[in-house]
Order: C-alpha cells, then sequence, then structure tokens
C-alpha cells in the first residue's frame, strides 16, 4: 500500500502547484493513467485518490477536497487503479483496519461484528509490522541462500576431491593388483619349474635305460654272431670243441626287465594346483568384497547426521508435523501422461500422446513421472490418491534411467526403488523386482512416510483410520523423489495438497 500523506499537507501540497483545468483535458492520456471517476463527457487523468471517499479525482473535481472544510479529514493519496477493491464487499465501507487474527484488511463495521475481540490495528500499523517482519525473513532467507551457495561450492569442491582422490586410490590399487599378479605369476613359475624338473628326472632316467638297453642288445647281437658261426662248423668234431669253449664263455642271453615311468602322479600335481586356485580365488574375492562393503557401510553412516533420539511417530496428527507439499515435473513426464491441477495430478490418457519437447529428464518407455522437489535427510510425509489397476506409487533415486527399457528403469524393478501399486489381485508393495502382496480392495489413499536417516520406507492406509501396509529398511546413499508409474489407460495418482 502507497504511504498515506496528512490530508493537509496534501491539500498545501496540491494548492501550491495549481494547474490549468483546460490543460488537464488536452493531455495526452496513457494506458497506465488513473481516469477521474467524476468526469462524465471526457475522461481526463486523475490527480488523487481519495481513500475515505473511494473515487479518485481530475485537478477539477478535487477542489471541493481542497477547499471546503467538510473534507479536510478525507485521505489523498496518489491516484490507484485499484481503489475499488479498497471498499468493503459487505459494508461498503473503507477498509482501514487490519485483523491480525484472521490477516485480512476490514472495514469499521467489521472490526465491531464479525472481528469484535480480535487484535487489529490501521492498515498503515500492519503494514509497518509486516514490513519488519518480512524484512526479517528476507535476512534469513538471504543468509540460507548464501550458506545453501556455500554448501554448493563446498560440495563441488568435494567433487573434484573425490575425482582425484580416487584417481590416487585406483594407482595404489593398480599397483597392488600388479603384485597380486606378480606373486601368481611367481607361484606359476615355480609350479613350472617343479613340473620341468620331474621332466628332466623322467628323461634322465629312461635315456639311463635306453643306454643299458643298447649296450645288451649289442651284446646279444655278439652273441648270436658267434652262434651263428658255430653252427657253419662242417666237422662234428670242431663243432663240439668249439661249443664246448662258448659254453664256458656263454653269456646272459636273458633280456632285463624295463620300468618304464609312466608319471601317474602328475594328476596329483593337477589336482593341488586346481584345489589351491579355487580356494585362493574364492578368498580373494570374499576378502575383498567383505572389507571393501564394510567400508562402504561405515563411510555412508559416519556420513549422516543422526536424528534418531525423536520418537517415531504414532498418530495421525504426529505424522501431519512432516507434511511435504510435492507437484510432478513436467520435464519428466511420459508422452502418454498428463499433469493437471497445479501438476499435483497425473493421468494417463493411452492411446493419446503429448507432444511434449524432447529432455533428458523424460521418460521414453516406462510411463512414469518424478516430482520437482526431492525428499532428503530428516522425515517427510505425503498422502496420494490412488485409482485404476495399474496405478503406482512410490520413491526412487533421480539417477534411475530415463531411457531404458528393463524393468531397472521402473519403481518396481530395481534395488533403490521403494513402491506400492494396485493390480488385479489387490495391492502389492515392490522392491528390487520382488513383489509382496497383501489382501487389500478397498485403499484409494495411500501415506507415505520416509525417515531418511533411519533409512525406513512405510506405506499406510490412511483410506479410514490410519493403518500400516509395510515398511522398508535400506541405506540411501542419494536424495530421494516421488514417482509414480501408471501403467494402463485412465490411471491416475494424485498428491494430495494437506491444509
Amino acid at each position: 500500500m502507497e504511504t498515506i500523506s496528512n490530508s493537509q499537507e496534501e491539500n498545501l501540497n496540491v494548492k501550491e502547484e495549481p494547474r490549468d483545468p483546460t490543460s488537464q483535458a488536452s493531455d495526452t492520456l496513457l494506458p497506465q493513467d488513473v481516469l477521474c471517476d467524476s468526469c462524465m463527457d471526457s475522461p481526463s487523468k486523475a490527480l488523487k485518490s481519495c481513500l475515505t471517499c473511494l473515487v479518485s479525482y481530475c485537478e477539477a473535481h478535487l477542489r471541493p477536497h481542497l477547499e471546503n472544510a467538510k473534507f479536510q479529514n478525507h485521505r489523498l493519496v496518489d491516484p490507484l487503479h485499484d481503489i475499488d477493491s479498497r471498499a468493503c464487499e459487505v459494508h461498503q465501507l473503507p477498509l482501514e483496519r487490519f485483523c491480525l487474527m484472521d490477516g485480512c484488511c476490514v472495514c469499521l463495521d467489521c472490526e465491531s461484528q464479525e472481528h469484535k475481540g480480535h487484535t487489529t490495528a490501521t492498515v498503515e500499523e500492519a503494514r509497518t509490522q509486516i514490513e519488519t517482519e518480512l524484512e526479517k525473513t528476507q535476512v534469513e532467507i538471504s543468509q540460507g541462500t548464501l550458506e545453501t551457495e556455500k554448501a554448493i561450492g563446498k560440495l563441488q569442491s568435494n567433487n573434484d576431491l573425490i575425482k582425484s582422490s580416487v584417481q590416487e586410490v585406483c594407482v595404489i590399487v593398480e599397483q597392488q593388483f600388479t603384485r597380486l599378479q606378480t606373486a601368481v605369476e611367481e607361484a606359476k613359475k615355480g609350479v613350472v619349474e617343479v613340473l620341468e624338473g620331474e621332466q628332466r628326472q623322467a628323461l634322465r632316467q629312461a635315456e639311463g635305460i635306453q643306454a643299458h638297453l643298447e649296450q645288451r642288445n649289442t651284446e646279444l647281437a655278439k652273441t648270436l654272431a658267434q652262434i651263428n658261426k658255430l653252427c657253419r662248423h662242417k666237422s662234428d668234431v670242431n663243432f663240439l670243441q668249439e661249443y664246448s669253449e662258448w659254453r664256458k664263455a656263454e653269456a646272459d642271453v636273458c633280456l632285463p626287465s624295463v620300468y618304464i615311468n609312466r608319471m601317474d602322479h602328475l594328476t596329483s600335481y593337477v589336482q593341488v594346483v586346481t584345489d589351491a586356485t579355487q580356494e585362493l580365488c574364492d578368498l580373494i574375492l570374499s576378502c575383498y568384497r567383505e572389507k571393501l562393503s564394510g567400508i562402504c557401510r561405515s563411510g555412508t553412516k559416519s556420513q549422516m547426521p543422526d536424528h534418531s533420539s525423536l520418537p517415531d511417530p504414532e498418530t495421525p496428527e504426529d505424522f501431519l508435523k512432516y507434511t511435504r507439499t510435492l507437484t510432478f515435473d513436467p520435464d519428466t513426464t511420459h508422452h502418454f501422461l498428463r499433469v493437471k491441477e497445479d501438476n499435483r495430478k497425473l493421468i494417463n490418457t493411452s492411446p493419446w500422446q503429448h507432444s511434449y519437447p524432447n529432455h533428458p529428464d523424460r521418460f521414453e518407455y516406462w510411463r512414469q513421472a518424478m516430482t520437482s522437489e526431492s525428499l532428503y535427510l530428516g522425515r517427510h510425509y505425503i498422502e496420494v490418491e490412488l485409482s485404476g489397476e495399474g496405478a503406482h506409487v512410490g520413491v526412487t533415486y533421480k539417477s534411475i534411467d530415463r531411457k531404458g527399457e528393463e524393468s531397472a528403469s521402473c519403481i518396481t524393478g530395481n534395488d533403490f526403488s521403494w513402491c506400492i501399486g494396485r493390480s488385479s489381485r489387490g495391492f502389492s508393495v515392490w522392491h528390487a523386482g520382488v513383489e509382496t502382496l497383501f489382501e487389500a480392495s478397498d485403499i484409494t489413499k495411500i501415506g507415505l512416510y520416509v525417515d531418511f536417516q533411519r533409512g525406513s520406507v512405510s506405506f499406510y492406509d490412511v483410506t479410514g483410520p490410519m493403518r500400516l501396509l509395510h515398511k522398508y529398511r535400506g541405506d540411501f546413499i542419494e536424495p530421494l523423489y516421488v514417482t509414480a508409474w501408471l501403467s494402463k489407460k485412465d490411471n491416475v495418482v494424485s498428491l494430495v495438497h494437506i491444509k
């Protein structure tokens, strides 16, 4: 509201600057000019508005207010376009007072009747008081903005630090796995050396046996030649005499027994290496997996502020303390979905598509839409109305794939989404592709409660008396966004505006 000057000062100011009434009509009127309400034949530009009469006057028709003592108490201000709105619709009197209890402008009759006993003030005093409060709010918001900008700057610096730190760790990890590979190569080399030693020993044994056999073969060939020569004697006497001599030096003609090492024990090496390899692989994988997951769990929890000292809400009034007002983000809405009622209502209009512009955040395959606002740190409660078999609602991470056709791109099919929905079998809750069905068919309104620090997502039936349907536990690493999936025509999901 414009500052109201004292009526006498206004009168003096006007009298000090008299104008020719004929020149007023000749002035070119602009769209932003306020017209005199008393000029009937030709419109004239208003010079002042009277908050008492609730009428605007040109210089000529303003004279009674300036010269007649009866109008000295009227309040004159610069011309106002909306002066009609400053009158009480019931009593047609100026809105001179402000009810601090009901937060509305009232006239004197309203103050003495409908607002009797309420704390009131003049509109000037109320504005001064409210402006003082707004200045404090502006300071708080400005401080909050600065703190938010600082936090964003810290996050950006932290992102750079994360990247550089991860690169440094990757170098160390590469070194350690290289070391592990070196150890594996050394173990492999040792096993190969043992096998090569076995091979050399077996080959030396075979070579010795072969040399012995070749020597025996030479000896046997020599004995055979002697026998052949002996048999060629024609004289019986000579044959017998030489045979007697040969018998005295008769060579061993028996073949020696030969042991051929088949190295059946090599299968033991295979078994040992296979068993040891399997044991080491299992040990390495389980060791890395357990120790790394332990670090991830402790690291995530250490970064979360602890508010676990607060008692869990129990009554509907307790839950309403954490009410959040959310709206669907049109840039995420699938082409078969339409948002209405200030982006709080989502409708499946299949087979009619909507010509939304391309956007990287828009869901292309699954008929889903995500809210603009996130749920992060602290406790959050919203209520949602579901209509039709195929209407689902839940929470998920912003990083969910918007373009994929796989089940992981739907809020029912991944391990970072928790949702509830209606089907022909009744109501089900979903997480990581696992459906939990419970008998319920008359549910139309769902209460969704998220306790971020404690890692819980709870679904309540609030169609009638509030009752818990299902509760999930998890470790949240990202802010959560309420997301709806409408799989069939005419499915509706509405975010309830709780007053």
